[in-house]
């Protein structure tokens, strides 16, 4: 497993360059799923009486934590696009002063929202549920976790600019040893296993701050010693009004989809959090959305290389290749996502037993949940795949609109009016039909061509032919 270098992705095979980019990325969130999912796993083996609540806790801390931050980190949109096209131009000059601006946006943002969410984060919890013991374990686990946002924040600029350089072995390897570290450390700290003090759900939360700490402070060291093909230097972190704003720009839409998204997830959870059977069914949907994401790995895997390729292709003025490269990762990415639907539906009964053993009610839920969810999971491939292909151009209105689409147009009203009749049944069948009305919404807008034209000024594409040819740098 190696680095793909320029001269690759500008004239390889595009299916074999998907792979190649994203493997590392499937394994990074692999890695990160089986953390979280030794979250999950861990509070359900507490005792019965703690388990429920512990889980059902975990899953509204969650959406709230990502709504917290997902609008700041759609800005590493801006950097991926900005740096990858710049890489393909062989501008290497305005790529590290690019990754070093977008570094300092999102570490300020990153300080800024730590503090902002320390004190809403407990509103927000107890607006989703009314069930007192489920909305004070995610108070407790969200109050440490925000101490660990601006190590997140670098660690996402890190993955964004080494991505948009066709990077994606060495925040592969640093994925690995921080969540290698962060699944051994949270049954001690979980549990109070040797010399640890027991703390349930706060112990989960200390394990992932001091993880994402070790993983920031890798970051920030390879960046500034510049041996993985970007260099930042302190002058060219010092903030500067153009660049931030013409960060803004780009990545703006994509930050409203993110934040949109999110906040139709927190909305969503409120919607479980109010059923009647709020805890079982809160479980059932964290269970099973983890598993979810598993199958996720590979969407997200080449997705991401979907967003260097037709960056890199359409900075070096390749615009028939970048066509291509489209087609054929829209077309991987639902396939794919239809063969692993087809296998979590065999599989599913067996996953909750594994995560919460001897509590019929959630696995009943959850078995349910999933036959129905998993009919809609290829589209959601498709939906992937073809907002890769409009961020990686730097075009980020239409993924934005499919978004806030998907969850404020079709999930939320769909969920509220079916689960009127159908109670959770309702809220899964919701899921399911917005993931299919808004990939085929989406794949229209790809239809029409916008994404062809890229974000960097028409001067800055100077490559030649014979520079793709023989790779000369």
């Amino acid at each position: 497993m190696r680095k793909v270098s320029r001269e690759e992705i500008l004239s390889g095979n595009p299916v074999k360059i998907m792979f190649q980019l994203g493997l590392p990325i499937m394994i990074s969130q692999i890695l990160f799923t089986f953390y979280n999912m030794a979250d999950t796993f861990w509070l359900g083996h507490l005792p019965s009486a703690e388990s429920g609540s512990a889980v059902a806790g975990l899953q509204v801390a969650f959406p709230i934590v990502w709504f917290l931050i997902s609008f700041t980190l759609g800005f590493g949109f801006a950097g991926v696009a900005l740096v990858s096209q710049y890489t393909g131009a062989n501008d290497h000059k305005n790529a590290n002063h690019a990754a070093s601006q977008v570094l300092s946006f999102l570490t300020i943002a990153g300080i800024l929202v730590a503090i902002f969410g320390y004190f809403v984060m407990p509103i927000i919890a107890h607006l989703i549920t009314n069930v007192a013991n489920v909305s004070a374990t995610a108070i407790k686990y969200m109050k440490v976790y925000v101490i660990g946002i601006p190590f997140l924040f670098v660690s996402a600029a890190f993955q964004n600019i080494l991505s948009a350089k066709g990077d994606n072995v060495t925040p592969m390897q640093i994925s690995l040893v921080t969540n290698v570290m962060n699944i051994i450390l949270d049954p001690f700290l979980i549990f109070g296993w040797w010399i640890f003090p027991r703390l349930t759900v706060v112990g989960a939360a200390v394990a992932t701050v001091i993880t994402e700490g070790v993983a920031a402070i890798i970051a920030v060291y390879f960046l500034f010693k510049g041996t993985k093909g970007i260099k930042v230097s302190l002058s060219d972190l010092k903030i500067e009004l153009s660049w931030f704003l013409r960060i803004f720009k780009i990545g703006f839409p994509a930050a409203v989809g993110n934040s949109g998204t999110s906040l139709g997830f927190v909305v969503l959870t409120a919607l479980i959090g109010r059923l009647p059977n709020a805890e079982i069914a809160l479980s059932a949907y964290g269970i099973g959305d983890r598993a979810i994401h598993i199958i996720f790995v590979v969407v997200e895997g080449i997705g991401a290389a979907i967003v260097t390729m037709i960056g890199q292709n359409l900075g070096a003025g390749l615009i028939e290749r970048a066509e291509k490269i489209s087609k054929e990762g829209i077309k991987l990415e639902f396939v794919i996502t239809l063969i692993e639907s087809a296998f979590i539906f065999v599989i599913r009964n067996a996953i909750y037993k594994v995560f919460i053993p001897g509590n019929m009610a959630v696995i009943q839920e959850g078995s349910k949940f999933l036959t129905i969810f998993i009919l809609g999971l290829p589209f959601f491939g498709l939906f992937s795949a073809v907002s890769g292909v409009f961020r990686g151009s730097g075009h980020n209105v239409e993924p934005m609109i499919g978004d806030l689409l998907r969850l404020w147009g079709l999930r939320l009203p769909l969920s509220y009016l079916l689960s009127r009749f159908w109670g959770s049944s309702g809220i899964w069948w919701g899921m399911t039909l917005s993931n299919i009305i808004a990939a085929v919404v989406l794949y229209v807008f790809y239809t029409f061509g916008k994404w062809k034209v890229p974000i960097i000024k028409k001067e800055e594409i100077f490559i030649e032919e014979s520079a793709i040819i023989t790779g000369s740098e």
